[in-house]
């Protein structure tokens, strides 16, 4: 995984953050209009003195003449939380390898505990993953790993210490992820036949539990 300085300008700056957040939302600047779903048919609105309750990086539709902004139908839409600051959290929480407790967010945004508190707790709500009846399809890459604190004994496969979590990847798509009480082949083909349509192309390492998919 590549590591990210969190001194970047977008974990501190809030022009910065909407802007870092409107390139990973609308790929190749095609803004997408969250109320009628029309592409780059949006103008942006700018304020028209420094008195004006206008909020910068707001969007009108031309279609439906709507408002809106990068924010709309993310865990960040009507949060009076500087944008920077909840990405700087989500960016926290997710490259901590022993995890990120809410006295932790707060000395490090700046915010009181019960802000940390909901900010972690909106977050980690963005994150259960929704299992969809829709099968991943075309490449599709599975494997699993082993999630925990460190312990002594065995590493890895048959470690005591740690819980397994079996991923599916869907090539350039989506991501699933199941905990497991065991990597046997009984437990990891039963998800994948549920999770994966028969026509895509799997792959995985050698590992045995694999044989006769």
């Amino acid at each position: 995984m590549e590591k990210i300085d969190i001194n970047q300008k977008h974990f501190h700056d809030e022009e910065e953050a909407r802007k870092y957040l409107e390139d990973l939302r609308w790929k190749n600047g095609k803004s997408v209009c969250p109320h009628c779903g029309s592409i780059n048919k949006h103008y942006r609105l700018e304020p028209k003195s420094s008195k004006s309750q206008l909020r910068s990086g707001v969007w009108k539709c031309k279609d439906c003449r709507k408002q809106f902004s990068v924010t709309v139908g993310t865990v960040f839409e009507r949060s009076h939380i500087p944008l920077h600051k909840w990405l700087l959290a989500v960016q926290l929480m997710c490259s901590s390898k022993k995890g990120m407790s809410a006295k932790q967010i707060e000395r490090m945004l700046g915010v009181t505990y019960k802000t940390a508190w909901f900010m972690m707790h909106r977050i980690r709500h963005a994150m259960e993953q929704k299992i969809q009846n829709k099968k991943l399809k075309g490449i599709v890459e599975a494997d699993e790993t082993y999630v925990g604190g460190k312990g002594k004994g065995k590493r890895g496969r048959g470690s005591k210490s740690k819980t397994p979590v079996f991923s599916l990847i869907e090539r350039d798509g989506k991501v699933r992820s199941f905990p497991v009480e065991k990597v046997t082949a009984k437990n990891l083909k039963r998800i994948i036949r549920n999770n994966v349509d028969k026509t895509s192309t799997l792959i995985t390492d050698e590992f045995k539990s694999y044989i006769g998919l």
